[in-house]
């Protein structure tokens, strides 16, 4: 089994994080959009600026995963873990995660893009 450096993880960790962040961000504009709010754009705004600042840096993120020839994919889950197989340099890893780590992950992305990205 290769070891993966810290740096190249990190960029595998982001193109998973990103895209959980990315349906949770969708998910909250539809349910913002119907909600019956007095003053709904400023909401509407917050969260469709925030998915354009994600969707560039999973861009980004991409495009360092295809120069660097590494890819992910989820291949398993349950209620306490999921599984992902990560390749790097030709050889595959396989990584579990705890759910509840996840959650936090994609919470600390959230407070990152929505109020400390502007600090």
């Amino acid at each position: 089994m290769i070891r993966i450096p810290n740096e190249d993880r990190d960029i595998i960790e982001q193109a998973m994080y990103l895209p959980m962040f990315l349906t949770v961000l969708e998910k909250d504009r539809n349910i913002i959009d119907k909600a019956p709010f007095i003053l709904k754009e400023p909401y509407l705004n917050l969260v469709e600026e925030t998915i354009r600042a994600v969707q560039k840096d999973l861009k980004v993120v991409k495009d360092k995963m295809r120069q660097k020839n590494m890819k992910v994919q989820q291949i398993g889950h349950d209620e306490a873990f999921t599984m992902y197989s990560f390749l790097y340099e030709g050889f595959e890893e396989q990584h579990n995660y705890f759910n509840p780590m996840i959650r936090n992950k994609v919470h600390e992305l959230m407070e990152h893009y929505l109020y400390n990205r502007f600090k």
